[in-house]
């Protein structure tokens, strides 16, 4: 009876790093200053947000009853979910386990391809109803600045979607390369990375989901 072992590739630490442990804390620095940097750039977004929350308190609480809470709750289960299964492909790729890995990585891209499935569903029914940012408004409402809140609505979770089909394709290069067994415990770099990416992009929905679907 023979047994089957699994095949990893070693991976050879880039010529400017002293070793893979030095390669790896500059991978990582990089990404929180990424993050960092993102977070700042959803800031001026909530910035915003807050600022003509302000202004117009009772149009936002009448506009986001165009918006299906149902739906938003939905996304938030499915991304909520991916960071789980995120968080258990890092972990496989730590304890070498790659079918596990595989799968989990798997699971992460089905989940977000879920959330964007429900995300066009929602973007499709509020452009039939014509709930459009600017001079494309024409559906119905009692305050003229409706089309401001749609506005908000349209490119707070329209960046956020762009960043979602981001971590999709990333997933779906981690996924070819698992499967050819490059990651391992010995390395696992650009799975900690894109996990570390995902998370925050599950977190900027988790603020988002409150304010615009549960704004009342």
């Amino acid at each position: 009876m023979t047994t089957k072992v699994t095949q990893f590739v070693k991976h050879q630490v880039a010529h400017h790093f002293d070793n893979a442990e030095h390669e790896f804390d500059a991978a990582k620095l990089g990404m929180w200053a990424f993050l960092i940097q993102e977070i700042l750039f959803f800031g001026g977004l909530f910035v915003a947000y807050f600022i003509f929350r302000a202004m117009y308190p009772a149009m936002f609480v009448e506009a986001h009853h165009h918006l299906s809470w149902q739906l938003g709750g939905l996304n938030t289960i499915f991304l909520i979910t991916s960071s789980f299964t995120m968080a258990m492909a890092v972990r496989s790729a730590q304890v070498s386990q790659k079918n596990k890995l595989i799968l989990f990585l798997v699971l992460t891209f089905l989940f977000a391809g879920g959330f964007m499935c429900v995300k066009y569903v929602e973007y499709m029914t509020k452009i039939h109803h014509g709930y459009l940012p600017a001079k494309w408004f024409f559906g119905t409402g009692t305050f003229d600045t409706e089309p401001l809140f749609f506005g908000l609505y349209f490119t707070m979770t329209g960046l956020h979607g762009l960043h979602v089909l981001i971590g999709m394709g990333l997933i779906a290069w981690l996924i070819i390369r698992s499967n050819r067994g490059e990651f391992h415990k010995d390395y696992y770099t650009p799975v900690e990375m894109v996990g570390l990416y995902w998370h925050l992009v599950d977190l900027i929905w988790i603020f988002l989901f409150p304010l615009l679907y549960l704004i009342g």
